[in-house]
């Protein structure tokens, strides 16, 4: 069994477990799924002051499979798999692990009624091959699975710790947080909160960023670790103090400041998206939004419908790729798009004041513009990844020309992001306008 650790273990003492992720399956290895599981496993460890050593990704082949589990169990304090736990005959890993472990699989009633339950909930009949499933380790503990039929597995032995998960994304991704983070936490394997404070900033780039903070972070010296990552239109700063010798308030403070020093650059604490930053201003201003689409072809009406409760502040969004639909759907006037063509400013305010109206919005974002291959000469002097964006807000309607060369699936996010930074700024401005100078939100909120 793993001895519990202390709570309070400094971050620096995690890098002495060695965590590695096995993520088996052909289907990944032939590139037919994403391998999304490293992204999402790697960074919540991370959040957890505990860096993933190394990730493997194994065929379905038993062989492979114990071959590669042997070497990664005698080097590792923490594996974590990921697939094979299914109910078809190409599902190994249950079986390749228990037998390289010695221990032996028994049947679990408890997993079966689960299953049991979960098929006549879909009114579907549950196959025999299903309760392949309903096996564990006899020293083992399951992980119950609210979101799919195989469970989850857990063993400690030999001072390590085994968590085999299934491998569906919406399965895999609850289970982790919500079951294997907590049983971490609590043996002592990383910290029960997160390592450093994380500011998310919109609108600056990364080296501007770390020139207009770096006076901050001088005054901390070797107290302090910083670092960046940069993403489509925005960057993260994390801030953390690997030697304890800064405590979380004094890293709360430092966020704090560099908050202040930020002014509107600074979009918010932690993970949120700014999707998630703008619906929160449309709430607590009791505003509706709606969004108009060429380029972005549903992406921006998506950012929005990912939040909780669209519905209290997302109107609606229209997808008019054609200049049929803009003129049936937003009423655009033909005669416009004639002189100035689809992809013009014009073009942008008439989609954007066309959706605030039609869906009775208080404000409205448009998207148009030449986002990839497609349209590989672009028109009327406008290159491929030349974008128009529109802001109708009750006070006004404006719009903005952007250029991001590049593959078409980084000028969609591009210009989504682009979009999003403008209708929050906006909103600060509303905001402070009503209630006087905007100032960042503490990370108590």
């Amino acid at each position: 069994m793993v001895s519990p650790g202390s709570p309070s273990t400094p971050p620096s003492l995690f890098a002495a477990k060695r965590y590695e992720l096995l993520t088996l399956g052909d289907e990944l290895l032939l590139g037919l799924t994403a391998n999304g599981h490293l992204t999402f496993i790697g960074a919540q460890l991370g959040r957890r002051g505990v860096l993933l050593q190394r990730n493997v990704t194994i065929t379905d082949e038993a062989d492979a499979i114990a071959r590669q589990f042997r070497e990664s169990w005698a080097g590792a304090d923490v594996i974590l798999t990921t697939g094979g736990l299914g109910p078809t005959c190409d599902d190994r890993t249950r079986e390749v692990l228990a037998e390289v472990l010695g221990q032996r699989l028994v049947f679990d009633r408890g997993i079966e009624q689960a299953m049991e339950e979960r098929f006549a909930a879909f009114g579907r009949k549950m196959t025999p091959n299903n309760l392949k499933q309903a096996y564990r380790f006899e020293r083992g503990e399951v992980l119950p699975n609210a979101h799919g039929t195989a469970p989850g597995l857990w063993v400690e032995q030999d001072g390590k710790v085994l968590c085999m998960l299934p491998g569906p994304p919406n399965e895999l991704q609850p289970m982790f947080v919500e079951q294997v983070l907590p049983r971490l936490a609590k043996l002592g394997l990383l910290l029960p909160r997160e390592a450093y404070v994380q500011l998310r900033t919109a609108g600056i780039g990364e080296s501007a960023l770390e020139t207009r903070l770096q006076p901050v972070f001088d005054r901390y010296g070797a107290a302090l670790s910083v670092a960046f990552c940069a993403h489509q239109g925005q960057v993260d700063c994390r801030v953390s103090s690997p030697s304890e010798a800064l405590s979380s308030a004094q890293l709360e403070a430092v966020a704090g400041e560099c908050a202040q020093l930020l002014g509107e650059d600074f979009m918010g604490y932690g993970h949120q998206s700014l999707a998630k930053v703008c619906a929160d201003l449309l709430r607590a201003q009791e505003k509706r939004l709606a969004v108009a689409e060429t380029a972005t072809g549903g992406l921006l009406a998506q950012s929005f419908t990912e939040v909780c409760g669209a519905c209290k502040f997302f109107a609606g969004g229209v997808v008019c790729c054609s200049n049929d639909s803009k003129m049936q759907l937003l009423d655009v006037p033909e005669c416009l798009l004639l002189q100035h063509g689809s992809v013009s400013a014009e073009s942008a305010v008439a989609m954007a004041t066309g959706a605030a109206e039609t869906l009775g919005a208080d404000y409205a974002l448009a998207v148009t513009g030449f986002a990839g291959a497609g349209a590989a000469q672009g028109t009327g002097g406008n290159p491929v990844g030349t974008i128009f964006l529109a802001l109708h807000a009750p006070h006004g309607v404006w719009s903005k020309k952007l250029s991001y060369p590049g593959p078409r699936s980084t000028v969609k996010i591009r210009a989504v992001n682009a979009a999003l930074d403008w209708l929050r700024r906006e909103l600060l401005h509303a905001q402070a306008g009503a209630t006087g100078p905007s100032r960042p939100p503490s990370l108590r909120s």
